[in-house]
């Protein structure tokens, strides 16, 4: 979705995504992208899992179409928000179930669950239900978003999100998607907390100011270690474990120096040259590393055996970090094994207090979650990193499934005790 890449193969990508990611079925949703006075989207009728450039239609200013298919159906709505909105250049609208439910019951998805939701959405609203493809439909919608929403819930049908690129419009869908099944694997919890503008705005102020590294080669070990960083986040991009906007991963280098992924970068298309160096209070001349970048480097400083570590939002285990609700990783022996105890840090220590941050993990404490702010884990090498970040995600997971079953049978301290001498973790 790069803006070098033709509209065809932009449409291609994005809808490659949504349907991999299970966003939308076959039959539903579509994209599109402005160009000049024509618009470029996707057909009718044509299966969203298997779509060809061929198959993608040109829809020219005089109403005239360029293509194999018919357009789709819902190209009136496409129309209306243009018309409306200048700024918008592309707009996606699928059936992703989570965004579904809460149009069934009219409720608006909570974006202030985490800041990076909130600030990527902006304001969210519903517009009204009418007849998909009527022109009644693309009224509401344009009225909804003359408003200045990028991010509009259509009542009972799914989402429609504006953006100055198809990337832009991506990155807002999937952002609120990721806030939606959240916050409904959350309340399966107990209390959702919602952050507070205070909290918000301490986010948003966070800055790195780094003195451009000069150039110098690079070593097989570094150029390994940009490959493993770039496959790991792609794996943890396709597992929903991150998402395009939020998350960051790092790997030590030496004692001085860590590799880190650059921020505002779609992380499913990172590349080894994406990544940014940094070492001591430089960093990799004409890149930007990731805003947690001096939240890693407290980390590795103070801990010489961490050698990799990633910042993530999976969804179950983002679901306990937005409640009271803690995680108990006494469940099976590889979870206890793996994770140790998992504590919940206080919001916004990653920001503000970095050095309080490092003295909360250890390899003896390799996990923990941030409240409101996903999780943080540590390891010997990123695939011991990735490796406790799946197990996090796989443990969160079945704890929320088994309060549909029964009471938790946590191991005993028998069981843990004969674990922590037969693992050497005593």
């Amino acid at each position: 979705m790069e803006a070098l890449m033709p509209p065809r193969d932009q449409l291609l990508e994005a809808m490659d995504r949504i349907y991999r990611f299970r966003m939308t079925t076959t039959s539903g949703g579509n994209l599109s992208i402005r160009d000049g006075a024509d618009v470029w989207i996707t057909p009718a009728r044509v299966d969203k899992g298997n779509l060809r450039r061929e198959d993608i239609v040109l829809v020219k200013q005089d109403g005239s179409t360029s293509g194999l298919h018919r357009p789709s159906s819902e190209l009136p709505f496409h129309h209306a928000i243009y018309n409306a909105r200048s700024d918008i250049q592309a707009i996606v609208h699928a059936h992703p179930v989570a965004l579904v439910a809460f149009s069934m019951c009219g409720v608006l998805p909570p974006t202030r669950l985490f800041h990076q939701a909130h600030q990527v959405c902006g304001e969210v609203a519903i517009a009204e239900y009418a007849l998909p493809g009527s022109r009644e439909l693309g009224e509401r919608i344009a009225a909804t978003a003359r408003r200045g929403v990028d991010c509009i819930l259509l009542e009972n049908h799914g989402v429609v999100v504006g953006g100055s690129t198809l990337l832009e419009a991506y990155q807002r869908f999937e952002a609120l998607e990721f806030a939606a099944r959240t916050g409904i694997q959350a309340r399966r919890l107990g209390t959702v907390q919602l952050l507070d503008e205070r909290q918000l705005a301490l986010a948003k102020s966070r800055r790195i100011d780094l003195t451009p590294l000069p150039p110098r080669p690079a070593s097989t070990h570094e150029c390994e270690l940009r490959r493993q960083l770039c496959e790991f986040v792609r794996r943890g991009v396709r597992q929903r474990l991150l998402i395009s906007t939020e998350g960051s991963f790092s790997a030590r280098v030496d004692a001085e120096s860590f590799l880190i992924t650059p921020s505002q970068k779609d992380r499913h298309g990172l590349t080894p040259a994406d990544i940014v160096m940094v070492r001591a209070d430089t960093c990799e001349a004409g890149k930007m590393p990731s805003r947690a970048a001096l939240a890693h480097q407290a980390i590795y400083r103070k801990h010489p055996e961490v050698k990799s570590i990633c910042f993530a939002h999976p969804i179950h285990a983002t679901a306990f970090s937005i409640t009271d609700e803690s995680i108990d990783s006494r469940t099976i022996p590889e979870s206890y094994i793996v994770l140790r105890q998992v504590e919940k840090l206080e919001y916004g220590l990653p920001y503000r207090d970095v050095d309080a941050l490092a003295d909360s993990v250890s390899m003896k404490q390799p996990t923990a979650l941030l409240a409101n702010d996903g999780c943080l884990v540590v390891g010997t090498s990123p695939l011991d990193t990735f490796d406790r970040l799946e197990v996090l995600e796989s443990t969160a997971e079945a704890l929320i499934q088994c309060r549909s079953i029964g009471p938790l049978h946590a191991m005993g301290n028998e069981v843990i005790d004969e674990l922590d001498i037969a693992f050497g973790m005593k």
